[in-house]
């Protein structure tokens, strides 16, 4: 992995993708084992979260369905602390176990108004599938039930994350070069 720049900004060989890999594999098996007798509702926060669900839900063989639903609250390198409901949820989930998919939990913001949304709609439990998981950043309650690997509140791209908009495409993770 070589170091990359996007735009004004460089950014240095973080995670590989065969670690990323072998973490996903992890989480999978623990849903598969966890909701073994449901058959949960996936639903992916996108953008950053699509290449994370995509690989993820390639190895979840429990059944199950898979929705989406867009949120923002990043501008540039840091979190607004406003989400805006950019597409918001379509499907019916009364009764139902939603397992909310994100690419990475930092404040938690985003997560607690998804999860707000959720109770209001009455679903039977909420699971959190979070690949990156920042626990100096992270300030709610609710728990992120399978994380990938938890990093430092640092600034990462690649694998789904972005840095105004470029990065996504990336197989590894890269964290920003303060040196």
């Amino acid at each position: 992995m070589q170091s990359i720049v996007l735009k004004d900004k460089s950014f240095v060989p973080y995670i590989t993708a065969e670690t990323i890999s072998e973490q996903v594999k992890v989480i999978a098996q623990k849903i598969n084992s966890d909701l073994v007798n449901e058959t949960p509702l996936f639903l992916v926060v996108l953008n950053g979260s699509f290449m994370f669900a995509a690989d993820l839900l390639k190895e979840v063989t429990i059944p199950c369905e898979i929705s989406f639903i867009k949120l923002a609250s990043y501008y540039g390198t840091t979190s607004s602390g406003v989400v805006t409901e950019m597409i918001g949820l379509t499907e019916d989930v009364k009764g139902r176990t939603v397992v909310i998919i994100e690419d990475i939990v930092d404040t938690g913001v985003t997560l607690e108004k998804l999860v707000t949304l959720l109770t209001k709609k009455e679903v039977k439990q909420v699971k959190v599938a979070s690949f990156l998981l920042k626990p100096d950043a992270y300030k709610k309650n609710i728990i992120v039930d399978y994380v990938g690997i938890k990093i430092p509140n640092d600034f990462v791209v690649g694998y789904g994350l972005d840095y105004d908009g470029l990065g996504r495409n990336m197989k590894e993770i890269f964290v920003l070069n303060t040196k």
